[in-house]
């Protein structure tokens, strides 16, 4: 896993995720900031064994690795020129790579004359083949189509879907977790990059991914992105349209009361949040009515009375279950959902 300056810098939560839900595959973590430390000190996961850090691709070679994980976006989210002699070297080595970033490296001449049969570039933002405009057909599905919803970019809309999923298997239920970003892709293993796409085109590549799934799942767990509130954010209502759930969970960050990148703009009580997006689902009636069942708290600053105490005041806020899916598990959340 590529991770250079991503366990205690900002640009790293894909590495991160990939940690959390697929530690046991991870031979290595590449972070010349962090070599030689704990990983296990330095994320507070609990894995079973620590993973070494290391300096170099080449020197995690020595681990074995079948393929590298790129797990942080460098600002502007493009593959720093540094990087590239390390990435041929991996393919040279007989490694794959898997790459969430926008520089494709597919197109690299040298990287292209290394593939072979069990060597790849995994390119994910890549707009999908055949790509065409939504119909709203997803709402033929048999299948629970849910939806995380946000206040706010990067809070945890991905890892509330994921604890969902988690548990829905362990139940029996035949779920799956729909990716839609270069994270929840290289944890799936599939789903689509929703921001590689046309905005045209949009909610007709999620539609698609949920045609290909939903008849052989019991209930589909759409991983969200961006916020309908975010000035910045064009994801959300290509996700709804495209998979025209049948329950929405709102995610939000504990504690925050304005946007990250925009701290002039306030966040509006979660009650009226919640009203907004069944609201902005429903389209005054153009679709089936639907309903935010739950609301999921991320409250990883807080300690744990602090947290407690935040889900208190969303569960009386918004009249809603409400639970950190991560600290105090999400069994109330599919409880809402499988009623």
């Amino acid at each position: 896993m590529l991770q250079h300056g991503g366990i205690k810098g900002i640009f790293g939560k894909t590495g991160l995720s990939l940690l959390r839900y697929r530690a046991a595959e991870v031979v290595a973590v590449v972070d010349h900031e962090t070599v030689g430390q704990s990983l296990r000190e330095l994320t507070r996961l609990p894995f079973p064994t620590d993973i070494p850090i290391v300096a170099t691709i080449a020197e995690a070679l020595k681990y074995k690795p079948t393929a590298v994980a790129i797990g942080i976006a460098p600002s502007g989210g493009r593959i720093p020129v540094e990087w590239m002699g390390d990435l041929r070297g991996a393919v040279k080595a007989g490694v794959s790579i898997w790459n969430g970033l926008h520089t494709p490296l597919n197109a690299d001449a040298e990287i292209a004359a290394a593939l072979r049969p069990g060597v790849y570039v995994w390119d994910m933002r890549r707009e999908p083949e055949g790509v065409a405009t939504g119909k709203g057909e997803a709402r033929t599905l048999p299948c629970k189509r849910v939806l995380f919803v946000g206040t706010d970019m990067a809070i945890g809309k991905m890892t509330a879907a994921l604890e969902l999923d988690r548990i829905a298997r362990v139940r029996g239920l035949r779920s799956k977790f729909i990716g839609t970003g270069q994270a929840g892709m290289m944890i799936e293993g599939d789903g689509i990059c929703l921001d590689a796409v046309r905005v045209d085109f949009a909610s007709g590549a999620v539609e698609a991914e949920m045609m290909r799934r939903g008849r052989d799942h019991e209930v589909l767990w759409v991983e969200g992105q961006g916020s309908m509130l975010n000035p910045a954010s064009t994801a959300t209502l290509p996700l709804l349209r495209g998979s025209q759930p049948t329950h929405l969970i709102l995610v939000h960050k504990a504690g925050t009361k304005s946007l990250r990148n925009f701290p002039h703009i306030a966040i509006p009580p979660l009650e009226k949040v919640v009203t907004f997006y069944e609201q902005v689902a429903a389209a005054a009636g153009a679709f089936t009515p639907v309903k935010v069942v739950g609301v999921a708290l991320n409250t990883w600053t807080l300690d744990e009375a602090a947290a407690r105490t935040e889900v208190e005041a969303a569960t009386q806020a918004t009249g809603l279950p409400c639970t950190d899916a991560v600290r105090f598990g999400a069994e109330s959340l599919l409880e809402a959902i499988c009623k």
